[in-house]
């Protein structure tokens, strides 16, 4: 499951099962709730879905993108969209601090989720809410499980770049990863043609060999037989004596069991720090505050005419506000020739 960033899934599901996150997480005491948009926005999970839909016909890797999105949204100052916020006079995005900078993909398809939404109920659904129920939606349609999202997250009006370097998991951290010794002979060799010493270090494979699209248990299965990609993947079932070899085990006999371990996790890391009631706002468009977006004439949808109007602003390579655009779910050449 590569094209899901694995790596990641896996980190939020152990860190939920040492009961390491930082602050309360029970979606009730948040004030979110599944039917949160029944009556202002029914529809609101069909249309995130036919988007992610149509846009995984022809990248599949966007689903674990959107996945990770939220995720490192989640862990800099809680799942409050200010990872979607771009550079400006008074923000200084996360999109460009050192884990998510040429890493983080998934920017232009929120956007497009975004101007959907809006048509629909212009001024209604968050961002945060948008990135929370493409996290579910995309694990149900690489066949992974499916949960009922608490909704009722509002957008925060500041970002913390500063915060994003230091809580995510650095890039430049796996790429220099060495062998592990325990590795699969034949899977090394393999790794090594991929990826030569002195190569130009931009050779990609996958984080998964066995099932790279699809959403299931074989990350843990390929540990038991030696495969981890990673060093640091690999020596959770390499380890002697480690805690983590048991959960291994049982995420590889039992795919329900992962897949209700993962639920659970998602649900919980989607309750850090959430903004509620009449703090922050419901952003019209997700890459600048209201505030900004007025003045830059972004993002406002005139729902009378049914017209809609949103500007895109390019970063340079066609890809309208992604400052990301990388390969996170797949290795960087993350074993070198010894």
């Amino acid at each position: 499951m590569s094209s899901f960033g694995v790596k990641v899934w896996c980190a939020v599901v152990l860190v939920v099962i040492v009961g390491e996150l930082p602050m309360s997480t029970d979606a009730q005491a948040s004030g979110l709730d599944p039917s949160f948009y029944k009556n202002t926005c029914p529809n609101v999970h069909s249309i995130v879905r036919e988007v992610i839909r149509n846009v995984s016909k022809t990248d599949p890797r966007m689903l674990g993108s959107l996945i990770r999105l939220h995720f490192h949204d989640c862990f800099v100052q809680g799942c409050d969209a200010s990872i979607l916020l771009n550079d400006t006079k008074t923000i200084a995005s996360e999109q460009s601090a050192p884990p998510n900078s040429n890493s983080i993909r998934g920017l232009d398809v929120v956007n497009k989720i975004k101007t959907e939404v809006e048509k629909a109920c212009p001024g209604v659904v968050s961002c945060a809410d948008i990135l929370a129920l493409a996290a579910e939606i995309s694990s149900v349609l690489g066949q992974g499980p499916d949960w009922k999202v608490p909704l009722g997250r509002r957008d925060s009006t500041t970002a913390n770049k500063t915060l994003a370097g230091l809580n995510l998991p650095d890039k430049a951290s796996i790429n220099s990863a060495q062998p592990d010794p325990n590795l699969n002979t034949t899977y090394l060799q393999q790794l090594r043609s991929i990826c030569p010493k002195n190569g130009p270090g931009n050779a990609l494979t996958n984080l998964d060999s066995s099932t790279p699209d699809k959403f299931d248990k074989n990350y843990y299965s390929n540990l038991q037989i030696r495969k981890g990609l990673l060093q640091s993947d690999q020596e959770l079932f390499s380890t002697p004596g480690a805690e983590t070899v048991s959960i291994v085990n049982k995420f590889s006999s039992d795919e329900n069991a992962f897949f209700e371990a993962f639920k659970a996790s998602m649900i919980k890391m989607g309750n850090i720090g959430v903004i509620t009631g009449n703090k922050g706002e419901i952003r019209k468009q997700c890459n600048f505050v209201n505030t900004q977006s007025i003045e830059l004439g972004l993002g406002l949808y005139n729902s009378e005419d049914g017209m809609g109007s949103i500007f895109f602003m390019e970063n340079g390579d066609g890809d309208p506000y992604n400052k990301g655009g990388g390969d996170e779910d797949r290795g960087p050449c993350p074993i070198e020739t010894v």
